[in-house]
C-alpha cells in the first residue's frame, strides 16, 4: 500500500475516532447532577458518581408550574386554577433512590399529581366563598404542608420550599355578583368606618366637655376655699381683737374696781371723831354765815364730808348715816 493510501486510511481512523470521542462527552449544567444508566438484562443497575461541575453548587431550586388545575367546589360549581408554581429542592443524597424509584420525571408523580389531588381535596370540602375569598390566603401553605407530610414518607431528600396559587377563575355570573358583593363590603366598610370616625369626633367633644366643666369646677372650689379661709382668717382676727378689748376693760374694771375699794377703804379710815371734828371747825372758818339750832352739828358734818370725799349731799348724808349707825354700835 502506497504512503499516499495509508495516511488517507489514518485520517479516516482518526476521524471516526474523534467522532466517537466527541459523542461520548456529556455538559453538565452547574447545578445539575449527571446519572448514567448501565441496564443488564433490561433493569437500572446503578450511577456513575455524582460530581459537580464549576464552582456553583450541587443542586439548584427548582419551579415546577402546573397549569389550568380543575377544583369543584362542595357547592358542585367548577372552577380552574390557572398557574400553581411549586418550589422544590432535591438533595445530592436522594438522587439516586428517589430517580430509581419514580424516573427522572419524578416531580410529575410525586408534585404535579399530588397538587391535583390535594386541591381537588380541599375544593371539595369549602365553599366556593371560602376557596375564592375567604380562605384562599391559606391554600397555599395548606398544599405545601400536604405536599411535604407525602414526600417525607415517599421521598426524603426532595423538599417543598414554597408553593404559590394564582387566583381561580370562576364562572362570569358569579364573578359579578362576587364584584358587586365586594363593591358593597367596601361601602360598608367605608360607611362604618366614617360612623366610627363621627363617634370617635363626638366622644373627643363629649371628653372635652367633661374636662372644661371639671376645670370650671376645680377653679370654682379653688376659690371658695380660698373665700371660706379669707372668713375664717376674718373671724379669728376678730375673735382675738375681741379677746384683746375685753381683756383691756376687764384691766381697766378691774383697775378702778381697786381704786373705788382702796379709796372707799382710806375714806373708812378718815372718819375718826378726831378728823370729822377737824373737818367740823375747817368748814365753820369757811363758812361767813353762822346757824343756830339743834341739827347745826349735823349740818357741818355732811358739808365737811362733801368737801372731803367730793360728793353731792346725798353721797354725803348716807356716809354719815352709816357712820352714826357705827358710832351707836360702839
Amino acid at each position: 500500500m502506497t504512503m499516499p493510501h495509508v495516511g488517507a486510511v489514518f485520517a479516516t481512523i482518526a476521524g471516526v475516532m474523534a467522532i466517537m470521542l466527541h459523542s461520548s462527552i456529556h455538559k453538565i449544567e452547574e447545578g445539575h447532577l449527571a446519572v448514567y444508566y448501565r441496564y443488564l438484562k433490561g433493569k437500572f443497575m446503578g450511577h456513575s458518581h455524582p460530581y459537580r461541575v464549576g464552582p456553583g453548587r450541587v443542586t439548584t431550586l427548582q419551579t415546577d408550574e402546573i397549569k389550568n388545575v380543575p377544583c369543584g367546589t362542595s357547592g358542585g360549581v367548577m372552577i380552574y386554577f390557572d398557574r400553581i408554581e411549586v418550589v422544590n429542592m432535591l438533595v445530592p443524597s436522594a438522587v439516586v433512590d428517589i430517580v430509581r424509584n419514580y424516573t427522572a420525571d419524578y416531580d410529575k408523580t410525586l408534585i404535579f399529581n399530588k397538587i391535583h389531588h390535594e386541591l381537588n381535596q380541599f375544593c371539595s370540602v369549602h365553599t366556593l366563598q371560602e376557596v375564592y375569598i375567604e380562605l384562599f390566603d391559606i391554600i397555599d401553605e395548606n398544599l405545601k404542608t400536604a405536599l411535604q407530610k407525602d414526600l417525607n414518607a415517599m421521598a426524603p431528600g426532595l423538599t417543598i420550599q414554597a408553593v404559590r396559587v394564582t387566583k381561580p377563575k370562576i364562572p362570569e355570573s358569579i364573578r359579578r355578583n362576587f364584584e358587586l358583593m365586594e363593591a358593597e363590603k367596601t361601602r360598608l366598610l367605608i360607611t362604618a368606618q366614617t360612623q366610627k370616625v363621627v363617634e370617635k369626633e363626638a366622644e373627643t367633644e363629649r371628653k372635652k366637655a367633661i374636662i372644661e366643666a371639671q376645670k370650671v369646677a376645680q377653679v370654682a372650689e379653688i376659690h371658695f376655699k380660698q373665700k371660706v379661709m379669707e372668713k375664717e382668717t376674718e373671724k379669728k382676727i376678730s375673735e382675738i381683737e375681741d379677746a384683746a378689748f375685753l381683756a383691756r376693760e376687764k384691766a381697766k374694771a378691774d383697775a378702778e374696781y381697786y381704786t373705788a375699794a382702796k379709796s372707799a377703804e382710806a375714806n373708812q379710815l378718815k372718819l375718826t371723831p378726831e378728823y370729822l371734828e377737824l373737818m367740823k371747825y375747817q368748814a365753820i372758818a369757811a363758812n361767813s354765815k353762822i346757824y343756830f339750832g339743834q341739827d347745826i352739828p349735823n349740818m357741818f358734818l355732811v358739808s365737811s364730808l362733801k368737801m372731803v370725799e367730793g360728793v353731792g349731799e346725798n353721797d354725803a348724808l348716807k356716809s354719815y348715816t352709816k357712820w352714826l349707825k357705827g358710832r351707836e354700835n360702839v
